[in-house]
């Protein structure tokens, strides 16, 4: 069959370690440009722009953080669709990761050159519209190439892939030595990590007459929870589990700084991603291909999200050093095996082939839109709510309700 033929088929043949090593390595460039700038230099420049402003560090960072999410949420659906009616000589999605990788790169140099809250927020917008595209393309080939049981496999390895995106991105921050700097760096990463990927692989072309319509661009974004119940729970699953997440790590310099008066609160961020990212690479991948193996999805997710919920709620009543490093490892663990087999989870109740990018942008919503909601629920439970403890509970409770209602999902063993 041909390349052509390939595009809407369900895919049936494995694919091999090369190409899943570097969608990988392009997937690691993606999170280098998120997460150098959220875990690290955001943080230091709202500390540099809050005087005169009006507002706190928090606040600003949360302000910033949370348009630049609200961009994302549009983003991401949108250039998946995008790449789904991408009729190019150069496939579908290749052109998006090429395109996006590169203006992440220069948006995140206009970060570097930020003098200012507006330019700051502009520049960290670019950032997520830009990469949101690249990651967009990333993430529909899995479906596009990887038959199902092997897709807890390879989204294990994606998985890593984030957070050892996320490992980087916060080293290449730290030991630049500058703002400037750590967003050049992280720009030259962005660009470089996908080019084996674009440069070795031929993607997959899509025909004319195989193009969904334009009608249907506008109205395929809403999908009926109604009418497809399954993609509904699955969504709703992500968006918790994710929100949980993010509420324990959008104030994480900031808690150790202020809550437990760290000595060097960012090489204590450093140290943390560093604990909670060897705890998620010892079970990311294992959990993905136990989970291929056995033929089930829910159950994996649903412990997952139990024991992520037990961790964060310990940080709630364990506010120490020692608490803090334990909670990584924990968080570390149970989101291994989460990202992986949730990622399978989320391919498997796809609606249609055709749609592919936009469904999985849709289902990506479920990992942006918390960056929005986040700084909305944790600004004001941190300045006058009840501090970093109530944050951590909310955050337990509502990642166990993600977990309990996984259970929903009816049509996945």
């Amino acid at each position: 069959m041909t390349t052509e033929a390939l595009a809407l088929a369900e895919p049936v043949d494995r694919v091999g370690k090369g190409w899943t090593a570097a969608l990988s390595l392009a997937n690691v460039a993606i999170w280098v440009g998120w997460y150098g700038p959220l875990q690290i230099l955001l943080a230091r420049q709202a500390e540099d722009f809050a005087p005169g402003t009006g507002m706190s560090k928090e606040t600003l960072l949360a302000w910033v953080t949370g348009v630049g999410a609200a961009v994302s949420l549009a983003a991401n659906p949108f250039f998946g669709a995008l790449s789904d009616r991408t009729t190019a000589r150069w496939g579908r999605r290749t052109p998006w990761i090429v395109a996006g990788a590169a203006g992440g790169a220069l948006s995140l140099l206009v970060l570097a050159g930020a003098s200012g809250l507006w330019v700051m927020a502009v520049g960290w917008c670019l950032v997520q519209l830009t990469l949101n595209a690249a990651f967009a393309a990333v993430t529909a080939a899995v479906p596009d190439r990887v038959p199902r049981l092997q897709r807890g496999a390879v989204g294990g390895w994606l998985g890593a892939a984030q957070i050892l995106g996320a490992v980087v991105g916060t080293g290449l921050a730290t030991a630049a030595g500058g703002i400037a700097a750590g967003y050049a760096a992280c720009a030259v990463f962005a660009v470089a990590g996908v080019l084996p990927y674009v440069l070795r692989y031929r993607d997959l072309r899509l025909v004319d007459r195989d193009r969904p319509s334009a009608r249907s661009f506008v109205r395929g974004f809403w999908l009926s929870p109604r009418r497809y119940p399954d993609f509904g729970w699955a969504w709703l699953t992500r968006f918790l589990i994710n929100l949980s997440n993010a509420l324990v790590l959008l104030y994480l310099l900031y808690y150790l700084r202020d809550r437990l008066h760290h000595h060097d609160p960012e090489q204590g961020v450093l140290i943390l991603t560093a604990v909670d990212s060897v705890a998620l690479l010892a079970t990311v991948v294992v959990g993905g291909v136990w989970s291929d193996r056995v033929g089930r999805r829910k159950p994996f997710v649903r412990w997952s999200g139990v024991l992520m919920a037990a961790a964060t709620a310990l940080l709630a009543v364990w506010q120490t050093w020692a608490g803090a490093i334990v909670v990584a490892a924990l968080l570390g663990v149970a989101l291994g095996v989460f990202m992986s087999v949730d990622f399978a989870l989320m391919t498997d109740v796809l609606p249609k082939a055709r749609d592919r990018g936009k469904d999985l942008g849709v289902i990506n919503v479920a990992n942006a839109l918390p960056q929005v909601a986040a700084p909305a629920l944790a600004a004001p439970i941190v300045t006058h709510l009840g501090g970093y403890r109530v944050l951590y509970l909310l955050a337990a409770v509502i990642g166990l309700a993600g977990a309990v209602l996984v259970g929903r999902i009816k049509g996945v063993e």
